[in-house]
């Protein structure tokens, strides 16, 4: 899954940040994380903005999600199935991280508050 890791701006309180954007389904995912190296743990805060039938655009916190799009297509007997043409999974982007994080020894900690 393709995903970018920067360094944290000033406004974000993070010192690196993952940033993924899935157009087809309108979803922006932003994982910050603050080194403790003190503690050897790296706290972190997911977020997530995906699009909502009321406001237009949902902020969420933390969790996994899975995101499908499907569509109807004709099969070999003529009859309409549905067919899966993307799945996400927001885990294909925090495993990665979290993997490094625990290879490099230190401690992965998840937050549901700012920081």
């Amino acid at each position: 899954m393709p995903f970018n890791v920067r360094h944290g701006r000033p406004g974000e309180k993070a010192d690196l940040v993952a940033d993924c954007e899935i157009p087809q389904v309108q979803l922006t995912l932003r994982t910050r994380m603050r080194l403790v190296p003190a503690k050897r743990e790296v706290l972190v805060l997911e977020e997530r903005w995906e699009p909502s039938p009321e406001s237009g655009r949902q902020y969420g916190r933390g969790g996994s999600k899975v995101y499908r799009q499907w569509e109807l297509r004709r099969g070999g007997d003529g009859r309409r199935h549905k067919a899966e043409t993307l799945r996400f999974d927001t885990r294909d982007v925090r495993d990665p991280l979290r993997a490094t994080v625990l290879g490099a020894g230190w401690v992965w900690r998840g937050v549901l508050f700012r920081y």
